[in-house]
């Protein structure tokens, strides 16, 4: 099945939406694919502000407006879903099933937590200034993001005749991660309401000790703490998350 916000890639069964983090898509998941769809119809999704560099949406940035467009994706699929997210798409996610119940049966936030405040794009606003629209091959993709995230950013990015083109603005990511530094989520984490599993890299974007702290104050909840890892512990460890992902995933039958 291929609805209009998701694309199916194959399995059968409860369906596992896939829900990317900031400057991801849902191409990122291949690696993750194949042993998901033993597991359910597995669905990746592409958010608001990351389906191509000029594709706007209509509405102002903000986490309402991510949760509203996840809602309707996963509204299509008629039943509700499982949500792995990463980073901004743990966020996402969890805010859906606090939202939303009726649409969650269970959600992985890997390395995200609900308080940034007070933090800025200020260091980070240079680099993401300076990336090129577009990468004429893909050795300079992995010169400026390095090995792993390079791969993960080749993914992502659009594929043009001439090489690999950014598919956002980097305003967009920016003003994205800008909204985290006025606001936190710990309602929404509170009023989560399934199972949920909390991965936290070793070299985490996290700051120290919410990641824990949500395990404790939240409802059926299950963390791992993966000190080899750095923010993408999907690519980065990957059997570490597979092992976590599939017993958690099985804990729900």
């Amino acid at each position: 099945m291929v609805t209009e916000l998701l694309a199916h890639h194959g399995g059968r069964g409860a369906p596992i939406v896939l829900v990317h983090g900031l400057m991801g898509r849902g191409s990122t998941w291949t690696r993750q694919v194949p042993w998901l769809t033993a597991l359910g119809a597995v669905y990746t999704y592409d958010a608001p502000w990351h389906r191509g560099r000029d594709v706007p949406d209509p509405f102002p940035i903000s986490t309402e407006r991510f949760v509203a467009d996840l809602a309707d994706a996963v509204a299509e699929l008629g039943e509700p879903a499982r949500l792995i997210g990463h980073s901004m798409g743990g966020l996402h996610s969890w805010c859906l099933a606090a939202a939303r119940p009726e649409l969650v049966t269970a959600v992985v936030v890997e390395d995200m937590a609900p308080d940034f405040l007070g933090r800025t794009t200020g260091p980070w606003e240079p680099w993401v200034h300076a990336l090129p629209v577009e990468y004429g091959s893909a050795q300079e993709v992995y010169q400026e993001f390095g090995p792993v995230a390079g791969r993960y950013f080749l993914e992502a990015f659009d594929r043009t005749a001439t090489g690999w083109r950014l598919h956002g603005r980097p305003q967009w990511w920016l003003d994205i991660a800008a909204e985290w530094g006025t606001r936190d989520y710990w309602q929404q984490w509170r009023a989560v309401r399934v199972p949920a599993l909390l991965l936290e890299a070793g070299t985490s974007v996290a700051p120290p000790g919410q990641m824990r702290t949500m395990a404790e104050i939240g409802y059926r909840t299950t963390y791992l703490h993966v000190p080899e890892a750095g923010h993408l512990i999907h690519d980065e460890q990957p059997q570490v998350y597979r092992d976590a992902v599939e017993k958690f995933l099985a804990s729900l039958a």
